[in-house]
């Protein structure tokens, strides 16, 4: 990097600090955390897309399709259950949590099943986020270290006080507005280097001439989720992604802070729509720029060798350092800072917001001076520590990532269920919730650790069953079961418009055809 490129980064941050100015007067907690819900379905759609296509995503997901060993284009099965989760969730989870003008999504479960259920996972989700969006931002900075030579205590220091700047004076305001233009940002970047890499290597003619077509195929419909490497089949990526999805768009705080900013349910349900058309086709346009980086990396000897066997995910950071001219180098390390900025103001955001609805604001009455002002002492407690455990992350980063997602997916499945019992299943109250809760978790643990074949994907789906089951089995031999006090299923149907059900079409369509898409994908190379 020269100086052009440090000019481009010190105009980004310059940026982003006004931005934090431009939003810094919140009228209440609605505004600080909901925008004051004034949203479009737009920059919602744009700012949860931002906080999925993280920096490490950025990075490694190419890696992944074009260098990585045993990889390829299977990384698109991710996608798969995204649309039909959004159905669901359009359909039955998110419209009565928007209906109770809840700020904490886990601000529901206390009116079903009491605080205690509401403190539990409102506590998971503050230490298993804050602890994986260090873990992001520990990454990031080693991977700018290694390969850009910026100072790692530099990296961190710089993602982490301009996010935490801007998120603290303009809220959820600047969160999503900054978002916005961090994704721009980071989609101008993958063309670029798609656009860069293709001229490198003469051309589209050349690439499909040169790329490795073992690398093309994604759908395998035999690999069943359980043996030696047998991960990215069909169906334990679409049955166990449908409710990994479901649970992480429709239960975890920093995904359903953005629906609950919608103004109204029309704004919701396109932003759920988009959603679920949005991701396929930029996780496409990136999986085709790492196969365009890795085809060239593979007819170009010096570029290979520079990317250490042990850190595929050098490809992308090493081609910006050394096939890009200066300036453009900046950019592209804007783009780097961009997602993991995006991320982190999300999670510091959402953390915030949990803590103060969950732990303060549920036991009394605060006014609104001292609700902001618990609500910006919070964002500063949630950006420190995300800051201060990078530090700490070391050497272990590469395992932790992986490790937190298996973390994630031993909860993701029970959560639900737990959600889906408050909103539709009377019988069940807090005490079978809960046991079903510590059932689910308690036998994806056992997955974990005694079954090592199973792939983690199956675990979303196991332990939602297992959470149900149990619940209700509970339920059948308790007194106390719930009275109605939660929505029907005759309640929930009606609250579903025609347009809704036209969304959901929309989204059923598009999953065949993006199932379609993928079976015939090496065919358009041929």
């Amino acid at each position: 990097m020269n100086f052009l490129d440090y000019a481009v980064v010190l105009i980004y941050i310059l940026g982003f600090l006004y931005l934090g100015r431009l939003f810094k007067n919140n009228s209440s907690g609605e505004d600080y955390f909901l925008g004051n819900k004034q949203f479009g379905w737009f920059p919602l759609t744009v700012s949860t897309a931002a906080t999925q296509l993280s920096a490490i995503s950025f990075v490694s997901a190419p890696a992944f399709v074009g260098w990585r060993e045993g990889g390829g284009m299977k990384w698109l099965t991710y996608e798969f259950a995204v649309p039909l989760a959004m159905a669901f969730l359009l359909v039955y989870l998110i419209p009565p949590l928007f209906a109770s003008g809840q700020i904490s999504v886990y601000g529901y479960l206390e009116k079903r099943f009491g605080g205690s259920t509401r403190r539990l996972l409102s506590g998971f989700f503050l230490l298993s986020r804050g602890f994986a969006t260090s873990v992001m931002l520990y990454t990031v900075a080693l991977i700018l270290s290694g390969v850009m030579g910026i100072p790692m205590t530099a990296s961190i220091l710089v993602m982490g006080v301009v996010t935490l700047i801007y998120s603290l004076q303009g809220g959820m305001k600047a969160v999503v507005y900054g978002d916005v233009i961090q994704m721009g940002v980071l989609f101008l970047g993958i063309l670029i280097m798609l656009g860069f890499g293709l001229h490198l290597l003469g051309g589209w003619g050349s690439f499909l001439e040169q790329v490795d077509t073992d690398r093309l195929s994604v759908v395998d419909w035999g690999k069943m989720g359980y043996g030696a490497q047998d991960d990215f089949g069909f169906f334990p990526m679409l049955i166990g992604g449908f409710f990994l999805y479901a649970s992480y768009y429709g239960t975890d705080q920093s995904q359903v802070q953005r629906l609950f900013s919608a103004p109204d349910r029309k704004t919701l349900g396109k932003t759920l729509l988009f959603n679920g058309l949005f991701r396929f086709p930029v996780t496409l346009i990136y999986c085709i720029m790492g196969l365009v980086l890795g085809t060239f990396a593979l007819s170009t000897p010096a570029f290979a060798e520079a990317i250490p066997a042990a850190r595929p995910d050098y490809l992308v950071p090493i081609f910006i350092r050394d096939y890009l001219p200066h300036g453009v180098v900046g950019l592209l390390v804007v783009a780097i800072f961009s997602a993991a900025m995006s991320s982190l103001s999300s999670g510091i955001n959402s953390l915030s917001a949990a803590t103060v609805e969950d732990f303060f604001a549920s036991r009394r009455k605060l006014s609104t001076e001292v609700y902001l002002r618990y609500s910006k002492y919070a964002v500063g407690f949630w950006g420190v520590i995300c800051v201060g455990l990078a530090f700490f992350t070391g050497g272990i980063a590469d395992t932790v990532i992986e490790a937190i997602n298996k973390i994630t997916s031993v909860f993701f499945g029970p959560i639900l269920a737990t959600f889906i019992a408050a909103i539709g299943l009377q019988r069940i109250n807090g005490r079978a919730a809960s046991v079903g809760l510590l059932a689910g978790v308690a036998v994806n643990v056992i997955l974990w650790l005694g079954v090592p074949e199973l792939f983690w994907f199956w675990w979303n789906a196991i332990g939602a069953v297992v959470t149900l089951a149990v619940g209700l089995t509970w339920s059948l031999f308790d007194a106390n079961i719930a009275t109605a006090t939660s929505a029907t299923a005759d309640d929930i149907g009606e609250s579903i418009s025609r347009e809704d059900w036209r969304l959901v079409m929309i989204l059923v369509v598009f999953f065949v055809l993006i199932v379609l898409f993928s079976v015939y994908f090496p065919n358009f190379f041929a």
